[in-house]
């Protein structure tokens, strides 16, 4: 795993050194642009608007206008020295219940791996997590930008999950959304709750699959030999208000999902004398 950031879980007056890495990975199908008239790949140029030409990437750096035509250019030095402190820092502000962030605000996940000499101290705070319930809430600086964060113990490990800030999420308000559920829908509603029921499993994360990019390769394969490709299935089309009750009542008669059997105690194990030869 490559160290995508260095700095140090900051814990009361505690420092626990740290390196993170990403938790996660895309595993999308990679597509070129391509000219449509002779199939060869479209490539993205840096072009200087005063000299109309291409500049390469050792020519350019950040800036910022302060004013009309006016730039201040930044460098990695500058963004570092805004704050020393915080753009080495994971400063756990307060610690809150896990449940009280909507799944809205999370973003994406991360490893934190403690230094050599850190161990104790990592091993501390996440046993504290643990037998706390609790979890870290904490801002750090990273891609020169300050962000908010969850640090939470995963088995053996602490890891730290990227928020939203509130000002990131757009409003609702604009949309039209339908009001509860009147008397006259108090049938469809309990034929409903059955179906939850009956669909209900347990969270098994492994047996998930992007099948979409299999049919995906396929249509790809399909094109590669010059043959037609055909839907694989119907465009959904929409439930009618008066078929809403059949149609839950026949997703009821569907096979159930299979729910998690209670594990049973194991039987102990009768443990024979050996005999004593005489």
């Amino acid at each position: 795993m490559r160290t995508i950031w260095t700095g140090a879980i900051s814990f009361g007056l505690v420092n626990i050194p740290i390196r993170m890495y990403t938790a996660t990975k895309d595993k999308e199908l990679s597509f070129v642009l391509l000219h449509k008239k002779d199939l060869s790949q479209i490539r993205f140029a840096r072009i200087c608007k005063a000299e109309e030409k291409e500049v390469p990437w050792s020519e350019i750096v950040k800036g910022y206008e302060y004013d009309k035509g006016n730039y201040v250019v930044m460098n990695d030095e500058d963004f570092a020295s805004a704050n020393l402190k915080k753009s080495k820092t994971i400063e756990i502000i307060n610690f809150i219940n896990e449940d009280e962030i909507e799944t809205l605000y999370y973003v994406k996940p991360y490893f934190l791996e403690p230094d050599k000499n850190a161990v104790m101290a990592y091993s501390l705070l996440r046993e504290a997590l643990k037998k706390s319930k609790k979890v870290g809430l904490a801002k750090f600086v990273f891609k020169n930008k300050e962000h908010l964060a969850v640090i939470k113990a995963h088995g053996n490990m602490i890891i730290l999950n990227q928020l939203r800030y509130e000002t990131e999420l757009v409003k609702a308000s604009d949309l039209d959304i339908p009001k509860a559920l009147g008397k006259t829908e108090s049938k469809e509603l309990e034929i409903a709750l059955k179906l939850i029921d009956h669909m209900t499993a347990p969270f098994t994360p492994e047996k998930y699959k992007d099948t979409y990019t299999e049919d995906l390769k396929n249509i790809i394969k399909q094109k590669s030999k010059g043959k037609t490709v055909h839907p694989k299935t119907d465009e959904p089309k929409p439930t009618k208000v008066h078929d809403i009750m059949s149609l839950l009542k026949a997703s009821l008669e569907e096979k159930p999902t299979p729910k998690k059997k209670k594990s049973e105690s194991p039987k102990p194990k009768v443990v024979k004398k050996a005999r004593v030869a005489k």
